[in-house]
């Protein structure tokens, strides 16, 4: 359905990085989650309410907590899709992240009261007046669910949507909560076994933890998490095929939301290229980024002695002394400044994080073995996180 849609209501519907055709995606799945929902609370609670069943009436209270949660992603992907102004020169992205975080609030609250409603029926239990049409009605509710993740699943893919692939989770979720609901309601058809009230509270634990899964997938990116490990791979592969590139650290990834990323790094080139070749090929290597992988770019060349054999020699020595604390530590922009009675040397190491050794003591020990080779050595060591 959503195919058939697209080609109706979004012109250019292929061309998925733009984010124009982004926001309609964003929207008409937003849209229809909301019908969809709307239709089976309606329903549902009318017939939770014959049956007097509180897992079917869980059941829809959760469809229409999806549908406000559609309501909400739908405002997110309108004022994200805001351009950058005066107040917010890098946009409005972050908004999706919001608007999931109040999705989250809702789903938490929602979860937590429908605990307590099914604590109670168990502790009070009562009859059911079940219908094979009820049993018919949660079957359907769980094929519509499974369509619903399937297409926000695609669309959540094809867009690069954090929104959309937790919309796709939480209607899996609903799938294995109605389904809880029709085992309960066949149980007592069938079987005369009253398990409404644990069901329910099935239904509840599912829409709370849906909840906590949702808070976690929003404020992460928010607090600033470590970028994804194939677009840092992505990124390194497109700098590192310059040919005038010999090496890159420091590449730090700024995120403002969906579709936009900055990020900054180091390229490390030879001191003796001409400059305003070296320049050309780090714009070059900007553009392409820019192109492939629709992030902002700002590289910082770093001069590195290529041809001085004292400097490559002190290298090597050093390189071997940071492998000696542990195989993992890479050692980085290396250059030396000698003076009329010492050589200073100056580099960073890369430590991974919850490394046994502090800052500190590594950069004690790597000083402790440069006077070990000469004593006139003098070390400047900036110690950096991956």
């Amino acid at each position: 359905m959503i195919t058939l849609l697209s080609r109706f209501f979004i012109p250019d519907r292929e061309n998925k990085k733009d984010p124009k055709v982004r926001k309609a995606y964003g929207v008409l799945c937003s849209a229809l989650g909301i019908a969809l929902n709307l239709l089976l609370f309606a329903v549902k609670a009318l017939t939770g309410l014959v049956s007097g069943s509180i897992a079917i009436l869980a059941d829809a209270f959760n469809n229409l907590s999806d549908a406000g949660s559609s309501i909400i992603t739908l405002i997110g992907f309108c004022f994200g899709a805001l351009a950058p102004d005066r107040g917010h020169p890098f946009g409005h992205g972050r908004a999706e992240y919001l608007s999931g975080l109040a999705v989250a609030g809702i789903i938490l609250l929602m979860g937590a009261e429908l605990i307590r409603t099914s604590l109670s029926r168990i502790l009070h239990p009562a009859a059911l007046a079940c219908h094979p049409a009820t049993i018919a009605l949660l079957a359907v509710s769980i094929l519509v669910k499974l369509y619903m993740y399937f297409y926000n699943r695609k669309t959540a893919d094809q867009i690069q949507s954090a929104a959309m692939r937790a919309a796709a989770t939480d209607s899996l979720g609903d799938v294995l909560a109605t389904g809880a609901v029709l085992a309960a309601t066949l149980a007592e058809y069938f079987a005369h076994i009253h398990a409404d009230g644990w069901c329910g509270l099935l239904v509840g634990a599912f829409i709370f933890y849906a909840g906590l899964r949702a808070a976690r997938d929003t404020i992460n990116p928010l607090l600033g998490q470590a970028p994804d490990p194939d677009f840092v791979k992505k990124v390194e592969q497109i700098v590192r095929s310059e040919p005038l590139i010999l090496d890159l650290h420091d590449l730090i990834v700024h995120n403002y939301g969906p579709g936009r990323t900055m990020i900054s790094l180091h390229a490390e080139v030879s001191a003796d290229g001409d400059l305003l070749q070296l320049h050309d090929a780090i714009d070059a290597v900007e553009r392409r980024l820019q192109q492939e992988l629709s992030c902002s770019a700002v590289i910082h060349m770093d001069p590195l002695a290529t041809h001085d054999e004292e400097t490559l020699r002190l290298k090597q020595r050093m390189t071997d002394a940071v492998h000696e604390i542990d195989p993992a530590l890479k050692l980085h922009d290396f250059r030396i400044v000698k003076g009329r009675t010492h050589t200073r040397i100056i580099f960073d190491v890369l430590v991974p994080y919850q490394f046994p050794f502090t800052d500190s003591q590594i950069i004690s020990i790597l000083d402790a073995k440069a006077k070990q080779m000469d004593p006139s050595y003098e070390t400047a060591i900036d110690v950096d996180k991956a």
